[in-house]
């Protein structure tokens, strides 16, 4: 399935509800898409979907809780926002220590809605971002060869190219070479740089 631009996911069994959120997130001009249960949202959201979701937190057959279990199951990293009528305190603590950004008892004020679809947005963004830039790290990594790997990880750690070459029995000249071919595979401009793709790839030294 294609990728889809930044969207709020409302998934709530009562359709004057869904109706209701979807008009006055439309209305600020953010994507939206509305699914009358859990399953229904499953089988329609891609693991790459961004944006956040509304889920009613009562629902039949699938509740709020197991569809956000369902989620994290599938990697889907979508900030959730829980919505109830029947709201307390154990339920709201359950839902957030589960992941859930945001728990909003109905009827939901426009204003309140709004600003706290706007932050799962953002926060949506930045984990992308983050991933993004995870994988690239990773890719970057993955492409230098095992020698080059062993230059990596003492030149990070601070060793000079004759500590290098003596520590793995190879010439200053070869671990100049292998230093070079480090650098143009991962794009880093120096050792610094190196150590931060390094460290961004969840390399621990």
């Amino acid at each position: 399935m294609k990728t889809t631009p930044p969207t709020v996911y409302i998934i709530d069994d009562e359709h004057a509800i869904r109706d209701s959120l979807a008009l006055m997130i439309a209305q600020e001009n953010i994507p939206v898409m509305a699914f009358e249960s859990a399953q229904a949202f499953l089988d329609a959201c891609p693991q790459e979907c961004s944006g956040c979701a509304i889920i009613d937190y009562r629902m039949p057959d699938m509740d709020g809780l197991e569809l956000q279990a369902e989620l994290t199951k599938r990697n889907v990293t979508l900030p959730i926002i829980f919505l109830t009528g029947h709201g307390n305190i154990p339920t709201s603590v359950k839902a957030m220590k589960a992941g859930a950004i945001d728990f909003l008892t109905k009827p939901v004020r426009r204003e309140k809605l709004i600003s706290v679809v706007v932050a799962a947005m953002m926060e949506s963004e930045k984990t992308r971002a983050e991933d993004a830039s995870y994988k690239e790290a990773v890719k970057c990594i993955a492409s230098l060869t095992e020698r080059e790997y062993d230059v990596m990880l003492l030149a990070i750690q601070g060793y000079h190219n004759k500590d290098i070459a003596r520590q793995l029995g190879i010439s200053h000249r070869t671990v100049e070479i292998h230093k070079s071919n480090i650098m143009h595979k991962t794009g880093a401009n120096h050792v610094l740089d190196l150590a931060r793709i390094a460290h961004k790839s969840g390399l621990k030294e």
